[in-house]
């Protein structure tokens, strides 16, 4: 017979639980603090942020039409005051643009010397242009 033998490890002791530790209290929290969660960056801005660009884009959508009539005004009264001063008094295009009213900065002239056609036009809205007629001076081309 063959003799059995135990391959099992010994028991293993069960480890002394540690020492307790003197208990620590937590910090005090403010009156005012207290029930209060902290909240995310964003979680209180992101709300209005969203509202404000809402109507900020509602409002550029009611008023489109108003700034492109604007624009369109603009760039014709630019093609046609250019115009004059290019081919009536002879100026420079560059000297022209000293002409326009206070506002007017985003209007920019254009000349096509060949037809004597001087372009306004506002980036994006509106472009007109305005031809040299001879003794009638300059005239606003119809709108396209």
């Amino acid at each position: 017979m063959d003799r059995v033998t135990n391959i099992n490890p010994p028991a293993t002791a069960t480890p002394e639980p540690p020492a307790p530790t003197p208990s620590v209290p937590p910090p005090e929290v403010p009156a005012r603090l207290r029930g209060r969660r902290r909240g995310n960056r964003w979680g209180g801005c992101l709300p209005w942020a969203l509202i404000l660009a809402v109507l900020a884009t509602g409002f550029l959508v009611w008023k489109f039409p108003s700034f492109r009539a604007q624009a369109e005004l603009g760039s014709a009264y630019a093609a046609r005051v250019g115009c004059s001063c290019r081919y009536v008094q002879g100026r420079s295009l560059e000297s022209c643009a000293t002409d326009f009213e206070p506002g007017m900065e985003l209007v920019s002239l254009s000349e096509d010397p060949a037809t004597k056609t001087i372009t306004g036009s506002v980036p994006l809205l509106a472009s007109r242009s305005a031809r040299y007629a001879g003794a009638s001076g300059c005239l606003l081309r119809p709108e396209d």
